[in-house]
């Protein structure tokens, strides 16, 4: 098959641009499994040369590297992508930079984002629950159209969320609730009330996720900034 040749063509390609150094920084941010030791902006530099592709992003995906699968989902055809291939994705996230890459790259694009953000966020498995979180950050930074009832309905789901010890849950909890609050003064003023019943709670990660929103939330260069728009 031409996309499998092509496949190898960009492992081999992968292989060669990758480096030891690269890999000892990954590891220093909890990076690890199969890499290659390719820089993101190499991936994204690759990926604009390949374009869309979605049969060699299927491809890549089925190579389990770091770098495949990133470049998959900077490659793939957002309006192609299903909800199954969401799920089976989303079930082999074994790093959290994946996970995030997965989301922001592709993800976030596909007209099954906020439904995905609202499911994944009940989940169990951390990579699969960072995921839904990650999803409503990215659409908080990128969905420039959406009105505030959009983001306010993932309220709840930030407020149950946050209950998770995981750091890697908890981190884009917060992630979530701070990029909202940054859309504008309404939703910022939403989303420092939701933060400031989350430090009233008995969970020592709720706290956590509040003092983190809050701390930018409530900034002099967040509000300067929203003041202005």
């Amino acid at each position: 098959m031409p996309t499998a040749r092509t496949c190898r063509d960009i492992v081999a390609r992968l292989k060669a641009l990758g480096s030891q150094k690269n890999m000892e920084g990954m590891r220093r941010y909890g990076i690890t499994g199969r890499a290659y030791g390719v820089r993101i902006p190499d991936l994204r530099m690759m990926a604009r040369d390949i374009g869309r592709d979605r049969q060699l992003a299927l491809a890549l995906w089925n190579v389990p590297a770091r770098e495949t699968r990133i470049l998959a989902s900077m490659i793939d055809e957002p309006g192609a992508v299903t909800r199954r291939q969401m799920e089976n994705w989303a079930g082999s996230f074994d790093t959290w930079e994946i996970c995030d890459q997965c989301c922001m790259n592709l993800f976030r694009k596909t007209a099954e984002a906020p439904a995905m953000a609202l499911a994944w966020s009940r989940r169990r498995e951390e990579y699969v629950k960072r995921a839904g979180y990650v999803l409503m950050a990215a659409l908080a930074v990128h969905h420039k159209e959406a009105n505030d009832v959009f983001f306010e309905r993932f309220f709840p789901a930030i407020r149950r969320g946050a209950r998770d010890d995981r750091r890697y849950v908890k981190k884009a909890v917060s992630w979530a609730l701070r990029q909202t609050g940054k859309r504008n003064p309404g939703l910022n003023q939403a989303a420092i009330a939701v933060a400031e019943d989350l430090g009233q709670r008995d969970s020592p990660a709720a706290r956590w996720v509040a003092r983190d929103v809050l701390r930018e939330l409530t900034s002099d260069k967040i509000q300067q900034r929203l003041r202005q728009r």
